[in-house]
């Protein structure tokens, strides 16, 4: 059992995870958690349950907590983990892998004593970066606990945040940074070290307006909020900039010092990639050395369901930044359903192989299906599901860029070699292969007995099976219970069953599908007050419209169907566009051609060639049926339409 303290406060159990309903046993858990194996005083923990107004009986109302708390964990069966009473108050006992901040900052120490090697620092620092899975606590309801306790874990994660983004610049790896740094900079306006950061980035990919539009930005920021001027560091990274001057790698492997695993060791003040301040707010020199340029491209969206801790927030991003290659692979906040699938895939990647095998084991496991459905988030859940099986580590291989392009398998082979090459000689790696084009992307890549592949697509890549084999899970829309678990986890519970009518209506309205309610969930989560029935009619009027965040219109339903039309070839396109704003019987159901009941009517519209079909299904774009072989999803249906109907406005206007 493992306690999951970094998000929503849950039990984890192997797959199993519990999210914690908010009650003031639960403010009890997470208030000895943060101070796991260390007495944590009465008087504390009864500020932490009920705040600076205690009732009389607070004493005694405590022990009453620890009780129900104590049979907490005899229900979900909790072992090895007990609380205990000493003097003066109660104590906790965990270790890095009972609970992930205990684990995070395990990873951080490591990653100190790795200073002298950029690259397995980095590993290092990425992966505990993933053990982060959301709002921090969002399900404890405790002031004391929110105002003493989040801003100061906020702040580790920031500082490992920084020396990440230092590690990538001294690298020479600043369009990887500019991902995380846009992020950073939007979410946290006043950190300048960020903003420094950025804007060194910027300028390093050759995009010298853009970085000074951005140290223009922030001024204005400082100004008008703050009242005050750029740091020193700030104003000389822009003179530098302005002069034309490089701002090469310089020592980025001691770049702006990390923050000790409990906050108390000072970050070292050095100087970093840039030779801007470092974590701590040092002013370095600016030293010249050759600019790595990286070649840039479009973000991708941030929220797909396998996305960062943070993925249901939305992020202001006003000009693209490439996405990086290969990294950890991160935790899924809220994931749900999927089990059946999650257990097999789990099953089959840590099998032992065939007695007639010879020690191989089959590499490949498949998962396909249309965008937005859920792909990556299984992946990458999985990957965390079966990581004791992989001890030479799990990596995210993105196979695209953020404009659709495939990455070549050459350039991607690269990567995965330098990140592996840390590993362990004979221990198992696993890679997610993440929105694989072809199967000539995936092929180079599976050539070593200690690889365990898992392939997302929304293509069928049925070539590289036949050549390969391995395991093909196609992925569908969510059931009905699979969204309402969805909707309980993302909004809790107390909201959700005080309404579960709407909430289901709601569900219905996304059509089940895991990017829509992702969307709405994020959505529902900025709005508190909104009752569901009232969402339910704010929804129903225009679901594609709505169904978008309003300070990241990137990531919205429409945006996602845009982009996987945009990959198509231009023929396929068009006749999908046919297929979904026109009537049913052009997806081979009734009323098609093949007999008396599906002769084509005299003015009905022309059979769409069954290779054009299967093309579309291939892609992810078609669903099997009934009715007919084929069907279309109702949003996508709807998207189609819409899409239509625009252009023939546009055309009738010229």
């Amino acid at each position: 059992m493992r306690f999951q303290l970094l998000g929503p406060l849950a039990l984890a159990d192997g797959p199993d995870v519990v999210v914690l309903q908010p009650s003031k046993p639960v403010i009890l858990l997470a208030a000895l958690l943060l101070h796991a194996n260390s007495t944590v005083s009465a008087e504390y923990l009864q500020r932490a349950v009920w705040g600076e107004d205690q009732p009389a009986t607070a004493r005694a109302a405590l022990q009453t907590c620890v009780l129900r708390l104590r049979r907490l964990f005899t229900k979900h069966g909790v072992t090895g983990t007990s609380i205990e009473a000493v003097p003066g108050g109660y104590r906790i006992t965990a270790g890095p892998p009972t609970l992930d901040l205990l684990g995070f900052r395990d990873q951080v120490r490591r990653a100190t004593a790795l200073a002298g090697d950029p690259e397995a620092e980095l590993y290092t620092l990425k992966d505990a970066l993933s053990l982060w899975q959301g709002s921090l606590l969002a399900n404890v309801r405790s002031d004391v606990l929110h105002r003493d306790e989040v801003p100061r874990l906020s702040e580790e994660r920031l500082r490992a945040v920084e020396r990440v983004c230092d590690l990538l610049l001294g690298l020479g790896r600043c369009g990887e940074a500019l991902v995380d740094l846009w992020t950073a900079t939007r979410v946290y306006p006043g950190h300048e070290r960020f903003h420094e950061q950025l804007i060194e980035a910027l300028y390093r990919t050759g995009r010298q307006s853009q970085a000074l539009a951005e140290y223009r930005r922030v001024k204005g920021f400082l100004l008008d909020e703050l009242g005050v001027d750029p740091s020193p560091s700030l104003r000389q990274l822009e003179l530098s900039i302005l002069r034309g001057e490089d701002l090469g790698a310089g020592g980025g492997s001691g770049a702006g010092g990390i923050r000790g695993a409990a906050g108390i060791q000072g970050a070292e003040e050095t100087r970093g990639a840039a030779g801007v301040r470092g974590a701590a707010g040092a002013v370095g020199a600016l030293e010249p050395a050759p600019a790595t340029l990286d070649p840039g491209s479009t973000p991708p969206a941030a929220l797909d369901p396998g996305s960062t801790p943070q993925g249901v927030q939305g992020v202001v991003v006003p000009l693209p930044a490439p996405a990086p290659v290969v990294g950890p692979v991160p935790a899924v906040p809220h994931f749900t359903g999927r089990e059946a699938e999650a257990a097999a895939m789990a099953a089959r990647l840590t099998a032992p192989p065939p007695p007639d095998a010879g020690g191989q084991r089959p590499l490949t496991v498949l998962v396909s299906g249309a965008p937005g459905i859920g792909k990556s988030a299984l992946a990458q859940h999985v990957a965390h599901l079966v990581r004791d099986s992989f001890p030479a580590g799990r990596l995210l291989v993105r196979m695209t860029r953020a404009d659709g392009h495939p990455r070549t398998a050459d350039e991607v082979a690269a990567e995965v070699a330098a990140a592996l090459g840390s590993g362990r000689a004979g221990e198992r790696a696993l890679l997610v292969l993440d929105d694989v084009v072809d199967a000539d992307q995936v092929r180079p890549l599976l050539t070593s007995p200690d690889l365990a592949v898992v392939v997302t697509s929304r293509m069928g890549l049925g070539g590289l099976i036949a050549t390969h084999g391995g395991w093909v899970h196609r992925l569908t829309a969510f059931t009905e219970a699979e969204s309402y678990a969805l909707l309980l986890a993302a909004l809790g519970t107390e909201r959700v069953e005080a309404e579960p009518r709407a909430a289901r209506h709601l569900a219905s309205l996304c059509g089940h599908f895991p990017a829509a309610l992702r969307i709405l969930t994020a959505r529902l989560l900025t709005r508190p007050g909104l009752r569901l029935g009232d969402a339910v009619e704010w929804l129903g009027d225009d679901p594609l419209a709505r169904l978008t965040l309003t300070d990241s219109p990137d990531h919205s339903v429409s945006g996602l169907f845009d982009r996987a039309l945009g990959r198509l070839d231009p023929r396929l396109s068009e006749a999908f566009l046919r297929i979904g704003s026109g009537p049913p019987e052009l997806l081979g159901g009734t009323g098609s051609t093949g007999g008396p009941e599906g002769a084509v009517r005299k003015g009905s519209h022309p059979p769409v060639p069954e290779d054009v079909l299967e093309q579309l299904a291939d892609a992810g774009l078609l669903e099997d049926g009934p009715p007919g072989p084929y069907r279309i999803h109702d949003l996508l249906r709807a998207h189609l339409r819409r899409t239509v109907r625009i252009r023939n406005r546009r055309t009738e206007k010229v």
